[in-house]
């Protein structure tokens, strides 16, 4: 085998304790081999403010020594298997703002396998991952996206089926064998032994040719290199003047950073009914990213490139579906939706139904106290 390594991209805090335990449940599943393995976090808790994308690692090595000598080089951008927690972050990752948006399959081996939980079809996902100019292997676990254990103790298992997962696709890292016996002793739940199986066996591979994929163009910057840094450490600031925008007369549009684009992280994005909204300011002044613009005619429409989907409009809002968190794979484009409803106030109504006519369970957390109790008391008729 050599030496080998799984990358897990997940969702900040949402999902910081699955990705820990994927990999950690990479690296014990080797040891069952004779194998050595280490499991890491490529960043700490600071960028994982709000969701944003975070990456995890499991390097596993046939000796010591071999780790060693890998990980004294070691820079992760050859990986045999990229793993996906949130199908969202198949149109690119930016994490830190260093770079742009960095395609989801950027960092994988020529001839790996990104595993994606979603409950798409492959073809559909292809169409938003970004072309990788050499073949890989897409493989869906027919899941959506699991915030589990962040507020409350709801355990989907979705951990171990990732577990299972890898398995079958990459049995040179390690085996369904040694998967489950990890997981019978770790986890001491042999329900998720089953569903690690049950992964395994159901688990769906489908070849990306080198040419399939999206062609958009990532959105990137250039840093300046060491002979060109100034004395001392310099931050340009951002004017905060308001934004002009022609024929905005009595509009507001806040300063924002021209290069970060929040959008990337998101899994949710409100839309807004016009019709209904009363002008509150509610939405404007809670948005902890300050994403909403003041139209001139005094409404106010959420700038879906500066949106996190955090859902606290929808969660502030007074009056009912006025402002509703929609998945966020319903969307092609980050088009303004005051735009649209002042060109075509039917058709935008039109566009609102179809959007919110079948609304998702949240996947972002829980909405109100009581919710979780509510679900399962559902789930048992």
């Amino acid at each position: 085998m050599s030496t080998a390594s799984v990358e897990v991209v997940y969702r900040g805090i949402f999902q910081k304790t699955m990705a820990k335990n994927i990999c950690r449940g990479v690296v014990l599943a080797a040891r069952k081999e004779g194998k050595i393995g280490i499991a890491f976090g490529r960043y700490s808790d600071s960028p994982e403010r709000n969701g944003i994308p975070a990456k995890q690692f499991a390097v596993v090595s046939d000796s010591e020594e071999e780790l060693e000598e890998h990980l004294s080089r070691y820079e992760p951008d050859n990986n045999d298997v990229t793993i996906v927690a949130d199908d969202t972050l198949c149109k690119g990752v930016e994490s830190w703002a260093w770079y742009g948006l960095q395609p989801i399959n950027k960092l994988l081996g020529d001839g790996g396998t990104l595993v994606v939980t979603s409950t798409q079809s492959a073809n559909k996902l292809i169409k938003t991952i970004h072309r990788k100019g050499s073949p890989y292997d897409l493989a869906i676990v027919k899941a959506a996206a699991s915030f589990s254990g962040l507020w409350v103790y709801k355990d989907d298992h979705t951990d171990v089926r990732l577990l299972g997962a890898l398995a079958k696709v990459a049995p040179h890292i390690v085996s369904l064998d040694s998967i489950t016996k990890a997981i019978s002793e770790q986890w001491k739940d042999e329900s998720k032994v089953a569903s690690a199986m049950k992964a395994y066996d159901m688990v769906e591979s489908t070849p990306v040719g080198a040419d399939q994929g999206s062609d958009a163009e990532p959105f990137s910057f250039s840093m300046p290199g060491w002979t060109k840094m100034e004395e001392g450490l310099v931050i340009r600031g951002i004017d905060q003047k308001p934004q002009e925008v022609p024929g905005w007369d009595g509009g507001y549009v806040p300063s924002r950073n021209p290069t970060f684009k929040k959008f990337s992280t998101r899994t949710m994005r409100p839309v807004i009914n016009f019709d209904t909204c009363t002008k509150c300011t509610l939405c404007w002044l809670s948005c902890p990213d300050t994403c909403f613009d003041i139209t001139p005619d005094g409404f106010y429409d959420a700038n879906m490139e500066a949106c996190c989907g955090c859902g606290v409009c929808e969660a502030v809002c007074p009056v009912a579906e006025c402002v509703t968190m929609v998945n966020e794979e319903a969307f092609e484009d980050n088009d303004s939706q005051w735009e649209m409803w002042t060109k075509d106030t039917a058709g935008y109504a039109a566009w609102l139904t179809e959007k919110i006519a079948d609304k998702p369970t949240r996947s972002h957390g829980f909405h109100h106290v009581g919710q979780y109790a509510e679900e399962i008391a559902d789930e048992s008729r």
